[in-house]
């Protein structure tokens, strides 16, 4: 849960909406709100498509 709450913090900080982020990412949208609300897991491959839609590195996405 705590990955979500990340996500979602670095994308408000961006001033990203989840729209543009699944965009930056190659994401769908609805993908993006259930990554944020933990309904689902993800996979290392959409982490790394997360940090860089994101333009963080890896490692921040677990640590912010």
């Amino acid at each position: 849960m705590q990955f979500g709450k990340n996500i979602s913090k670095l994308r408000k900080s961006k001033n990203l909406s989840q729209e543009q982020l699944a965009h930056k990412s190659g994401l769908h949208r609805t993908h993006i709100g259930m990554i944020e609300r933990a309904e689902r897991n993800i996979t290392l491959l959409n982490i790394e498509k997360l940090a860089n839609g994101l333009g963080v590195s890896i490692d921040e996405l677990f640590r912010f």
